[in-house]
């Protein structure tokens, strides 16, 4: 493998343009992204969206599930024109490798070159990939190194597959030099994740964001993908809206990302219109998905994402001593010091504000489309990873079905898809989950317009 990654290093090395940094998806931009079960069954790129639904309410985008769960680079190849070009993409995301570096194999006495010959493999196809994608000037190419396999941690013996790490890292290096050598952009998952497990369990051996299998990233893990793919796009430190307001002139110091009008100040405190050009990221505070452990919102134990991603500074100066009633169109959503509101308050924590509760809705809308998509995916499954070897690739058919049943009995994968099968082999089924999708992205994109609030700080009493 070392050899193989060197010799295409060197040849990378003498081609090779400026490597392009990941650019902000623009407005109108259909982005698909592809890779195995990681992608497939994951939130990361529904996370990504949600960020770009809230903070960019004008700049509608679209994002595509295009993984497959178990996919290696040649199983991608060979759905590449059917299953991801016709999504029609202007941004692609390629990710590829958990699979392709294997998993009993290396228990074998001959694991090793078994392995060596199947990652051969994978690069063979990866170049059959890098081809189609050479020829689509159209498309922004986006790769990513995708989340580590946690060898280290200690909360079971399971899943413990020596040299599958070193033969990933090998993967990911592959892939970043590609990338390079193509002037297409590259984002690192894989670095960044390995280091923070191997952080975490300098103080908790069990600590893992890949804590069921080692391999599947929980929610939390999944932001944390967001959360590297954002800050690759240079989005860090562009805050939903800052404000500061002296109580006693009423003049407005900052107004970013904000309008502020008819400031007025009474022997009580100040009021203002506010009105926001973008909503607050609202992070899940529940496990979402078969089997989660962890919800989104434990991402922030691991990386700065509020600090960096959901900023809604509220900072009022010139306030008396005491406390004071925050309202909001007029309700009550927190109490706070006068020294508070001088140092500035997160209005981003504050689930009860109204735009929060606004955000809240879009999460909710999003995560319905996700579950939808799911659906879609899971027929895909279906089709290349089970059906087309039968010759039956979106045959959907009785023989189709009969096939699904017959082995369904001794393929758990086979079993735990065919109740979604025998629904989705319908193509107006089909149509009808595409519809619903299509009903809550309008929706999203029609709620999500930050709203005119009017704001007092009053003393409480």
């Amino acid at each position: 493998m070392k050899k193989l990654l060197i010799l295409f290093m060197a040849a990378g090395a003498m081609t090779a343009s400026a490597q392009q940094k990941a650019a902000p998806f623009q407005k109108g931009d259909r982005v698909v992204f592809v890779g195995n079960s990681i992608t497939d069954g994951g939130h990361y790129h529904s996370y990504i969206w949600l960020y770009y639904m809230t903070h960019f309410p004008e700049k509608r985008i679209t994002c595509v599930n295009a993984g497959i769960g178990g996919d290696v680079a040649k199983q991608i190849y060979e759905r590449f024109d059917d299953d991801v070009l016709s999504k029609k993409p202007t941004v692609l995301t390629l990710t590829w490798g958990m699979n392709d570096s294997g998993y009993f194999e290396w228990y074998r006495a001959d694991g090793k070159d078994t392995m060596h010959a199947r990652i051969a493999n994978s690069y063979k196809y990866y170049g059959k990939i890098e081809e189609k994608l050479k020829q689509r000037s159209d498309i922004k190419k986006i790769f990513i190194g995708g989340s580590p396999y946690d060898y280290t941690a200690k909360f079971n013996d399971k899943n413990r597959f020596p040299n599958k790490t070193e033969a990933l890292t090998e993967i990911v290096a592959f892939q970043e030099q590609a990338a390079k050598k193509n002037g297409w952009a590259f984002v690192d998952f894989y670095h960044p994740m390995m280091n923070i497990n191997q952080t975490g369990q300098q103080k908790d051996s069990t600590f893992s964001l890949t804590p069921t299998d080692r391999i599947h990233p929980d929610n939390d893990g999944h932001m944390v993908m967001a959360y590297l793919f954002l800050k690759a796009q240079g989005l860090d430190n562009k805050p939903v809206a800052v404000i500061n307001i002296n109580a006693t002139t009423k003049q407005v110091k900052t107004a970013t990302n904000c309008q502020i009008n008819s400031v007025a100040t009474t022997a009580d405190g100040v009021s203002f219109n506010y009105l926001a050009q973008s909503l607050p990221y609202p992070l899940d505070t529940i496990p979402r998905g078969w089997g989660q452990l962890h919800k989104q919102a434990d991402a922030d134990k691991v990386v700065p994402f509020s600090k960096e991603f959901n900023q809604e500074i509220l900072q009022v100066s010139g306030l008396k001593a005491g406390k004071y009633k925050l309202l909001m169109d007029g309700e009550n959503v927190g109490t706070y010091d006068a020294s508070e509101f001088s140092n500035g308050i997160n209005l981003a924590e504050n689930t009860r504000t109204p735009e929060y509760q606004q955000a809240i809705q879009i999460r909710e809308m999003n995560e319905e489309r996700w579950d939808i998509e799911r659906r879609t995916r899971m027929y895909a499954w279906m089709n290349y990873d089970f059906l087309k070897e039968k010759g039956l690739l979106y045959a959907d058919n009785n023989a189709a079905m009969d096939s699904v049943n017959a082995f369904a009995a001794g393929n758990i994968f086979v079993a735990g898809n065919r109740d979604n099968y025998t629904r989705s082999r319908y193509k107006s089924m089909r149509d009808v989950w595409q519809q619903e999708q299509d009903v809550l992205i309008n929706k999203i994109y029609e709620i999500n317009k930050p709203q005119l609030h009017k704001v007092a700080i009053v003393a409480a009493r």
